[in-house]
């Protein structure tokens, strides 16, 4: 049977089994479609369709350059109207040719329709342009166009493009869900992911989608002070090959460090392997890379010397690669798995005590390996899974906890750590309210012999109440005033964990009111991310005793 051959068609989606065919509306040409809704020998209505591009590729296919709307505004795309089925579509030329379509008929007898089926592991059984692509509650995929996540990696400080980033997209819990893909000569990015579809090719999901950037001389992001935020997905928009979301949400501001080193890459094996944190252990600091959809990683920035390279995550026991790191980059490093059974794995088992908690009743717990944590921001970054409750779900715990599948490896555990509102107790002179440091053995389970006390956190007005805010060089710090206090301690500390200015005695105010202080320190570096953070403190007769603090992810600034 024919089918369609290169030429500019506009196309409506009226019914998720119809398709109309417009042709434009000084040609009249008649159209004969079956059995996509279309009665043969139709003439084509002479409305006005925005125009689609239709280039063919193949003999047996046709790929759509663009998508059209259907009337709910949900993108629905054109691949899903033509049908590798007995149809037949004539539409004259569009200029002033003379009417008439024998010149645009193509044979392609016994073709089947674009829409599928297709292999997602397959290559090369979709059009140029399209992707293989799930169908939400379907056990089988269709092409589709694509979905791209385009964006730029920048200096934090000069905001000059960053060549050679790495970067990969990762979902709500922080799995990653993209093979890495590398920044350009202009530090832009495009950044293919998979979107499920409903059985016309529309985009039947919305997911929370994050990036992961690394690049040598930087930090990674996420970072300590940085948390990765969801991407804006509203803002789809149509490109030439490919929906795309390119926008502020994907620009990513890199912080510089001071340290340079040779790059370790390989990958993680089996079936877990996407998503394990892999630390370069004996250098300091530990350089860490997250492992992408394939298992791949690179680890930026490693000093010379022995090192061992380790990977955490929940459920997968890996063997450690022992290095001698010199000026050279090393490759096809592997670290092969040793068991995936996590019920032959270690537990971490607690409980928390939420004492004085303004009515939040729940938090969260989380490992990070020694290696990687740091003590002046008490935070690290926490392998995939190793977190009660598991993520990507909100803080729920307020009594008993358990961690289940951990790795073998030595961890700090740490509580109240999320912005919940609530904060480990800071008066570290009494049970519970110390960062305990654990000794895990392989398959052998951990019980924390005291509660951890959680408290009611301070609340941060301003910068950087909800997400990293921009100040000027001289920024002023905002909190609401305690109810028992007799002063306050304020600590200023970089992206890297350095302390940059204390000041332990700023008076107290009256409970409930708004105090400031303005910042007194050194001169702040302009694109440098910076955290305040305040503590309340009670002072009597026996000593200085902590009361309560501001959250580890509020009060997070950015200079410019």
């Amino acid at each position: 049977m024919p089918t369609l051959v290169s030429f500019d068609v506009a196309v409506a989606v009226e019914e998720p089994s119809s398709v109309s065919v417009v042709g434009m509306p000084d040609v009249g040409a008649s159209v004969s479609v079956s059995p996509l809704g279309v009665s043969p020998g139709q003439p084509v209505p002479t409305v006005k369709e925005r125009p689609l591009t239709i280039r063919k590729r193949r003999a047996d296919l046709i790929e759509p350059l663009d998508h059209a709307r259907r009337r709910d505004s949900k993108p629905s795309l054109i691949a899903g109207a033509f049908r590798r089925t007995a149809s037949v579509v004539c539409l004259g030329p569009l200029l002033a040719a003379p009417s008439g379509c024998t010149q645009q008929i193509l044979d392609a007898s016994g073709d089947e329709g674009l829409e599928g089926p297709c292999a997602a592991q397959s290559e090369g059984e979709c059009a140029d342009g399209l992707v293989c692509e799930p169908v939400v509650g379907e056990d089988r995929n269709l092409c589709a166009v694509g979905v791209e996540i385009r964006g730029s990696v920048i200096d934090a400080i000069d905001e000059g493009a960053i060549a050679g980033a790495h970067v990969v997209g990762a979902d709500e819990s922080g799995a990653p869900v993209t093979r890495v893909v590398q920044t350009d000569a202009n530090g832009r990015f495009a950044l293919p992911v998979s979107v499920g579809r409903d059985a016309d090719g529309a985009l039947a999901e919305s997911p929370r989608w994050t990036l992961q950037v690394s690049a040598a001389r930087y930090l990674p992001f996420p970072g300590l002070l940085r948390p990765a935020l969801p991407i804006d997905t509203s803002a789809i928009v149509e490109g030439s090959s490919a929906m795309v979301i390119d926008g502020a949400s994907t620009t990513v501001a890199l912080v510089a460090r001071q340290s340079g080193g040779a790059v370790v890459s390989g990958v993680v094996e089996g079936a877990r392997a996407a998503g394990t944190l892999v630390v370069a252990e004996g250098v300091v600091p530990a350089p860490v890379a997250v492992a992408d959809l394939d298992g791949a990683f690179s680890l930026f920035d490693v000093g010379a010397g022995p090192v061992v390279i380790r990977g955490h995550r929940a459920g997968v026991e890996l063997a450690p690669v022992p290095l001698e790191i010199g000026a050279d980059d090393v490759s096809d490093v592997r670290l092969r798995v040793i068991t995936e059974d996590i019920d032959a794995m270690a537990v971490v088992r607690g409980s928390v005590n939420i004492v004085d908690g303004g009515g939040q009743r729940a938090t969260s717990v989380v490992l990070v390996p020694s290696s990687v944590y740091v003590e002046g921001l008490e935070r690290g970054p926490v392998p995939l899974g190793l977190r009660a409750p598991a993520p990507p779900q909100a803080p729920s715990i307020s009594s008993s906890f358990e961690i289940v599948g951990v790795p073998e490896g030595r961890y700090h555990v740490l509580a109240g750590v999320e912005n919940d509102m609530l904060v480990r107790d800071p008066d570290t002179s009494i049970a519970g309210t110390q960062v305990p440091e654990i000794e895990i053995v392989a398959g052998q389970s951990f019980d924390l012999q005291s509660s951890f006390k959680i408290t009611e956190a301070l609340t941060v007005l301003e910068p950087g109440a909800d997400a990293l805010e921009e100040v000027g060089a001289s920024p002023t710090f905002a909190w609401v005033d305690d109810a028992s206090e007799d002063r306050y301690e304020l600590v200023v500390h970089d992206a890297l964990g350095t302390e940059v200015w204390r000041d332990d005695q700023i008076p107290r105010g009256t409970s409930g009111d708004r105090l400031e202080v303005p910042y007194g320190g050194p001169t702040l570096i302009p694109g440098m991310v910076y955290r305040f953070q305040v503590t309340s403190w009670s002072d009597g007769a026996q000593g200085s005793t902590a009361l309560s603090r501001t959250e580890d992810l509020r009060g997070v600034f950015i200079v410019r």
